[in-house]
């Protein structure tokens, strides 16, 4: 396909709901945002709900193998980084072709999309199978967790297609503001994921007891029926978009600009996994009880980042579609009511993590050494949550309108630049509970960036539209 395919409009709407504006340019702010964040927000809580509830569960094995699970998060968190990605590369160009009324481009990054998650299934199964191993043994020589691990691993990554096609039909409703049926095909997959849970881990029922590979098993079993779920969906109540196989096939410009927004997104969550992979060397040098906590930690924080990502996923849309339409008022006040609301929430959990901690890791059958270090470790990790906040919607706030380098300088300075080094350098005090303030010391510079890198995008952005009224762009 030429290049200049993205340039090209599509043919006029047909028939009367086409022809309607879309509702992301005409409703109010506080209703729209609140229409298509809050089932969004609550299929993350069930998100969350369900990744605590494989840890639950199989803490109840014991902490190796609850350390397996936690030292297998940067693998499950690059596939989310990948899909994750991808689908705010695609969601963006999507939406941004609705707003300017470019049928054919805007189902053409839809089924475009389609072909490159299930590319990204086949690499992921591909690796899964064969470095699950080498990547633990990588981490640690304990061979009950190296054990466990690789047979969780290699389950949730040969099986990758269930959490990529699911992505990928989620994030097309969402893009077309049918956040509510987005909604419904996260609740069923988790609630299939919590149901089997039990079931396959501990034996129930007739079936084999599995123990942590069951834990896989049902994640990887409840992604399939989501994304089965949502491509019924999309097909049956999605008018916007038209998903047609003959054109599910790669298309040069399209992925080039999927990427162009989606890879920085990718690149900054996979640093992630990156991150996490050097905090747990850290941590396992003290005590692998320490790893256990920070495996706890990160469960028990997506109770408070999932509904946040929840509200910036519904944020998302409204943004690239008005800043399509050149409504730049639009895009501001969506803006701030996000700021605002995800604040609120990160209060909350800072609040939660600070009066609570004992109570919510006691979820995790914790040892005695395992409650003493996990309670200063929420405690002071927590710190970080009253500034992360803001710095999460003005990453997306870069992205959404077509300008993710910030969000990839913040993410790669907050944690390689100053998290890691400064864990390393706390960790040579001898001291663990200093190694946690590297959480709020990273967030600080993560906030002092955000505010530098939001000035400059809204500016560019003022430019642009002023341009492309003047008929100059």
């Amino acid at each position: 396909m030429k290049d200049d395919k993205l340039q090209s409009s599509g043919p006029a709407p047909q028939g009367g709901d086409a022809a309607r504006e879309n509702k992301m340019g005409v409703m109010p702010i506080a209703p729209l945002l609140a229409g298509m964040a809050i089932p969004m927000m609550i299929s993350m809580l069930v998100q969350a709900l369900y990744n605590v509830v494989d840890s639950i569960f199989v803490a109840r094995i014991s902490q190796d193998a609850l350390n397996a699970v936690s030292l297998a998060f940067p693998l499950q968190n690059l596939m989310i980084a990948v899909g994750g990605g991808t689908g705010v590369g695609m969601n963006a160009l999507l939406s941004r072709s609705l707003g300017e009324k470019k049928q054919d481009q805007a189902d053409q990054a839809a089924n475009t999309g389609i072909f490159v998650f299930l590319v990204s299934a086949v690499a992921f199964g591909v690796c899964g199978f064969l470095l699950a191993r080498p990547f633990f043994l990588a981490q640690t020589d304990i061979q009950p967790i190296v054990d466990y691990g690789t047979d969780y691993a290699r389950i949730c990554l040969g099986l990758s297609i269930g959490i990529f096609s699911q992505f990928c039909f989620e994030r097309i409703l969402q893009s077309t503001g049918r956040t509510v049926y987005s909604m419904l095909t996260q609740l069923i997959g988790a609630l299939i994921n919590i149901i089997l849970d039990p079931i396959l881990i501990f034996g129930l029922f007739g079936f084999p007891r599995m123990e942590v590979a069951g834990a896989a098993a049902a994640t990887v079993f409840g992604q399939i029926v989501a994304a089965l779920i949502g491509l019924w969906m999309n097909l049956r109540f999605n008018k916007d978009i038209h998903i047609r196989l003959r054109s599910i096939r790669p298309d040069r410009a399209v992925v080039r600009e999927i990427y162009r927004v989606g890879l920085p997104s990718i690149i900054m969550q996979s640093i992630g996994s990156v991150m996490t992979f050097g905090i747990n060397k850290i941590l396992i040098s003290f005590t692998d009880t320490a790893t256990a906590v920070f495996g706890a930690y990160f469960k028990l924080q997506s109770f408070i980042f999932m509904p946040v990502f929840g509200l910036n996923n519904g944020m998302v849309p409204i943004v690239s579609y008005n800043y399509g339409a050149a409504r730049l008022d639009r895009v501001r006040k969506t803006f701030r009511l996000t700021v605002v609301t995800a604040t609120v929430i990160m209060t909350a959990g800072f609040a939660a993590f600070n009066l609570i901690p004992g109570v919510l890791l006691g979820f995790f059958s914790p040892s005695a050494e395992m409650l003493s270090i996990g309670t200063a470790a929420l405690r002071i990790i927590s710190l970080s949550f009253l500034l992360a906040g803001f710095c999460i919607i003005a990453g997306s706030m870069f992205q959404a309108i077509g300008n993710p380098l910030h969000s990839l300088v913040v993410s790669v300075c907050r944690q390689l630049v100053v998290l890691l080094p400064a864990a390393w350098l706390l960790a040579r005090t001898g001291r663990l509970e200093l190694v946690w303030f590297s959480f709020p010391i990273a967030e600080l510079m993560s906030l002092t960036l955000s505010v530098i890198f939001l000035r400059r995008t809204m500016q560019a952005a003022e430019a642009k539209i002023a341009s492309r009224g003047a008929g100059l762009d």
